[in-house]
């Protein structure tokens, strides 16, 4: 088991991993960010991704889970003064027990284990990181693949982003691409090994409702930007569009909200088609 180091004072190695709260940048330079709370720790442990350091607070004692963490992870182990921690915790009044500094994967398809029936997701410039981490936790919840983040977009690994996911994101695959190009290279190349992938975007004035287009096929699911929706690029590459019928008052729903929707529908006929009678 490594040594604890102990950090008393806001020396650089403390306002390196402060900044990775805010400064995107950084985060992405260093190739790390920070994670709180029991449940997204310990599944990014379960799910094997490295865990660089683990710091905790040095004047209090620890539960049972945090113990078992620090004795188990081979991480770094830094002991650290309750206000400092409540910092990086982002905490207004109780410092948490215990924050990770995690390792950033490489945005790589090959991260995406989806067989031959994938079921994605592509969120088209978001604008907003928690909406991130909410269609994340979603794709979780109903079986998709993966997450792709395509052009100019609010980052997978901000803390909005992290938190909104509820430990999700350390289960389902999220890549960051600059443009539609990357990833129709990607898809094309599936297309040639015999995964014919549709894409089907997600609009109000779509070519059928939701519930009558065909989910069970190989799907990359896009969702649009919260206020433009999605880009003429991307609709130019739609095979299809679906809509999502609505009563009420409400003109729309958020991104989130209709791509939680939209996989809630496709992992209903996906269960539904496993349990037919062959």
């Amino acid at each position: 088991m490594p040594p604890v180091q102990r950090i008393t004072s806001r020396n650089a190695r403390f306002q390196q991993w402060e900044s990775l709260l805010t400064n995107r940048n950084k985060r992405t330079r260093v190739r790390e960010f920070l994670v709180q709370g029991v449940r997204p720790i310990s599944m990014a442990v379960r799910y094997g991704w490295p865990v660089k350091a683990l710091i905790y607070d040095g004047k209090r004692p620890l539960s049972q889970w945090a113990e078992d963490l620090l004795r188990t992870v081979d991480a770094e182990r830094i002991a650290m003064a309750p206000d400092m921690l409540a910092d990086l915790g982002e905490k207004n009044e109780n410092a948490p027990e215990l924050v990770a500094v995690i390792e950033m994967p490489a945005d790589d398809f090959g991260r995406f284990n989806a067989g031959d029936n994938l079921l994605g997701v592509l969120f088209d410039r978001p604008t907003s990181p928690g909406n991130i981490g909410s269609i994340i936790r979603s794709a979780d919840a109903f079986g998709a693949h993966g997450l792709i983040v395509s052009g100019h977009a609010a980052d997978v690994y901000d803390p909005k982003s992290v938190r909104a996911s509820t430990g999700s994101l350390f289960a389902v695959p999220a890549v960051r691409v600059p443009s539609p190009g990357d990833v129709m290279t990607w898809v094309e190349a599936k297309r040639a090994e015999g995964q014919p992938i549709v894409l089907v975007g997600t609009d109000e004035k779509g070519d059928c409702d939701v519930f009558d287009f065909d989910f069970t096929q190989p799907v990359l699911l896009l969702i649009g930007n919260e206020t433009s929706g999605l880009s003429s690029a991307w609709r130019g590459l739609c095979d299809h569009t679906v809509s999502i019928p609505m009563t009420g008052s409400a003109s729309s729903l958020n991104a989130a909200n209709a791509a939680t929707a939209v996989l809630y529908e496709a992992s209903r006929q996906r269960i539904a088609a496993r349990k037919r009678p062959v």
